[in-house]
């Protein structure tokens, strides 16, 4: 997985709720895993904006609810430190479901999106509304 130019802090962990921010029929996500990231004996694994998590559907469309898809988180409420001193913070937690092959699914995000999240997966840039 390629590195990130800024200090992101990993502050949600399973069992954290997120609003899914594409229009792929799901409304709300919970964080079961994350993917890719090991841990310590004893220690939960976190995540934050760029990694890939593990989530249920909470609420959505019928379709959706119950059903286990893996999701980008594109904003995180703490906040990230760019190399250049600024830092970075949204109002909500929220991701966008990616396929096995980390294609989004939907064809737009609600609202603004982290620019490390760009780094790492292009695509999800592409059907994006704001960068910041």
């Amino acid at each position: 997985m390629k590195g990130l130019s800024s200090k992101i802090s990993k502050t949600l962990l399973p069992g954290s709720v997120i609003t899914c921010a594409d229009n792929s029929g799901a409304a709300e996500l919970m964080i079961i895993h994350i993917v890719g990231r090991g841990g310590r004996h004893g220690k939960m694994a976190t995540a934050g904006v760029g990694d890939v998590v593990s989530a249920s559907v909470k609420k959505g469309s019928p379709s959706y609810i119950k059903k286990v898809v893996k999701a980008v988180i594109i904003r995180q409420k703490d906040e990230i430190r760019r190399a250049s001193g600024i830092r970075v913070r949204f109002e909500d937690n929220a991701g966008v479901i990616v396929g096995d092959d980390f294609l989004p699914v939907g064809t737009e995000i609600k609202g603004p999106i982290a620019r490390e999240v760009i780094e790492r997966y292009v695509k999800v840039a592409g059907i994006a509304s704001r960068i910041v």
